[in-house]
């Protein structure tokens, strides 16, 4: 008799989420899952991700993954905000409909609060506007509507202080001018980011599939297009992922000749403790995705508290420091950056239960 797969409920509780909402509309066509993973500190806030799933089990597995991400990513920023997430099963390219972004937006408005949603891959400022349409709990609308805008930007800050901050631990300085950086995949973020190491005369090597966005990026900024398959055979001082995760496992790390790991994709290690173990041993300095891709969930926060663009830089900016604060413990402790800053994240969440307990 075959094994059973665990049950929703028991993945819940593996997981520590606090509550999974499955949404279906047969008119607009929407499957969606959404996962509150905690809200110690305040309304859970994550992006919404719309990606055409082999299955709604892996749907499930990565929403799970990506919510509990999310609130240490809060956490250790020393946000008030707990950790969320939704994911749209769909091409993006060809179910998106404003009927669809809608009526996703209606069960967003039923969960009253306890989940705030945002762009994500595969969603757009628009959809955005769209869900907005049906409810309030929703950030990144247009600076036109209210909003603080695309959070792409500083996104890419925060990663750029996370790379000078891990450079600093190597190299005992983190100047940028001479340096070799490698960008996998020139999105939105990706490409803010190149703009903001060429602006520093780093020398960048830029891939991404689709060709076409490649050679205007290289072309714009004077970076050198490679082909994806080269990655792990350059050396370099920084591997920059910003595209999907997983890159970094059994395959890639055995290859692999970067000095620093520091990117904003979600999740770049395939499996958490065993490829944040091996990078330790092999002596590559990774700083962790959820901390120095925090710059967009700053951006979030300060649209939702009013704080302005001025303390949204500088709540950006502090991402060196936190950054820095990880790998001391981590150098310290003998543990993988991910577990130092796991830990933080974790104490934090912890000191705060205590205070909420007391009223």
């Amino acid at each position: 008799m075959s094994e059973q797969s665990p049950s929703v409920l028991d993945q819940l509780s593996a997981s520590g989420h606090k509550k999974v909402v499955f949404c279906n509309d047969s008119d607009s066509g929407l499957k969606a899952i959404i996962a509150i993973h905690d809200t110690t500190l305040g309304p859970a806030l994550g992006g919404t991700r719309m990606y055409n799933y082999a299955s709604e089990a892996e749907a499930l597995e990565d929403v799970l993954r990506l919510s509990k991400r999310m609130t240490y990513k809060s956490a250790i920023t020393g946000l008030n905000l707990g950790g969320g997430k939704g994911v749209i099963i769909g091409d993006s390219r060809k179910d998106k409909s404003e009927a669809l972004m809608r009526s996703y937006g209606r069960f967003i408005k039923n969960l009253n609060g306890e989940y705030i949603t945002a762009e994500e891959l595969g969603t757009t400022a628009r959809d955005m506007e769209y869900i907005r349409m049906e409810t309030q709990y929703v950030t990144g609308v247009p600076e036109s509507l209210g909003g603080a805008g695309d959070p792409a930007p500083f996104s890419a800050q925060g990663v750029y202080y996370g790379i000078k901050a891990s450079l600093k631990e190597v190299y005992g300085s983190d100047m940028l001018a001479g340096k070799t950086v490698v960008v996998q995949g020139i999105g939105k973020v990706g490409e803010h980011l190149v703009s903001l190491l060429r602006k520093e005369n780093a020398v960048v090597l830029i891939s991404d599939i689709n060709k076409d966005l490649t050679m205007h990026v290289a072309s714009k900024y004077k970076a050198k297009p490679i082909d994806a398959d080269k990655i792990f055979g350059i050396e370099a001082d920084v591997y920059a992922p910003c595209a999907l995760g997983a890159t970094i496992n059994d395959k890639t790390i055995d290859k692999m000749k970067f000095a620093v790991i520091a990117g904003s994709a979600n999740n770049q290690l395939a499996d958490d403790e065993k490829h944040g173990r091996a990078l330790l041993e092999k002596g590559v300095v990774f700083a962790p995705d959820y901390l120095i891709n925090a710059g967009g969930l700053i951006s979030c926060y300060s649209e939702l508290t009013g704080l302005g663009k001025k303390r949204t830089i500088q709540l950006t900016e502090h991402i060196y420091d936190a950054t820095r604060e990880v790998l001391r413990m981590s150098k310290k402790e003998n543990i993988p950056t991910l577990e130092a800053a796991n830990r933080i994240a974790e104490q934090r969440i912890a000191s705060i239960k205590k205070i909420k307990s007391s009223y």
